[in-house]
């Protein structure tokens, strides 16, 4: 099968695409990949720098969408989205049975592989960690990132009110089509919130973006409000 492997530790324009051994299975789900997510960890991990850190050679991906091959608990043809580490960038890919779940046909396998990285760690961090309660309001910097839309749909799913904070005007309609109330665009966003807020501040900030934005946005929280840095 063709994949693409990292052989060095030189970043993301030295990896190669080679014709490597296809997965056996031994227990696990075999997918045949139709597409498979491009994460930060996967550019991290070609310099080494990720807190995972697979031995040399390895192929990059850790989240991917198709259909089965084989394996347990799933049928041949099968639409299925799988979190499998690493390994994706691959025509096929052998991912732990638990860590494969089946993609709904209303979505496509495009919308599939988005899903775990961002759509789980939002989902995480949203009612596990803040505990976001219907009618709070949260602020999303980088609102027009895959965890800024990630947050930005599923905080309206959960009932809050979404701030979006994009960098550029261009981001904006990405912010409004993930279901964003207010979109402010910008580094100056804090007078923008307080005004929005009525000088109250937001229950929760998402900070996916950190660096000078930080201490801006700790600024924008009402009393008892929680930042996210993810």
């Amino acid at each position: 099968m063709r994949a693409i492997q990292v052989t060095t530790l030189d970043g993301p324009k030295a990896v190669q695409l080679l014709d490597l051994p296809e997965p056996t299975g031994d227990g696990q789900v075999v997918v045949e990949v139709h597409a498979v997510g491009v994460n930060f960890p996967d550019v991290l991990q070609t310099r080494g720098l990720y807190q995972i850190k697979p031995p040399l050679p390895f192929v990059p991906g850790s989240e991917v969408a198709g259909t089965v091959v084989s394996g347990p608990g799933f049928a041949p043809g099968q639409r299925v989205v799988g979190f499998c580490g690493w390994g994706g960038y691959a025509e096929r890919v052998a991912v732990d049975p638990s860590m494969t779940f089946a993609l709904p046909d209303a979505l496509t396998f495009a919308q599939g592989a988005a899903l775990p990285m961002n759509y789980l760690t939002v989902d995480f961090a949203l009612q596990h960690r803040t505990q976001l309660q219907p009618g709070e309001t949260v602020l999303v910097q980088g609102a027009a990132g895959g965890i800024g839309v990630a947050t930005t749909q599923l905080a309206k799913a959960l009932g809050a009110r979404v701030i979006a904070v994009v960098s550029t005007e261009d981001k904006e309609a990405t912010a409004r089509a993930a279901g964003a109330d207010e979109v402010v665009v910008g580094m100056d966003f804090k007078g923008a919130v307080k005004e929005l807020t009525g000088g109250v501040g937001v229950d929760v900030v998402m900070d996916p973006v950190g660096g000078d934005r930080f201490t801006d946005s700790l600024r924008c929280l009402k009393r008892e409000g929680r930042l996210l840095v993810v």
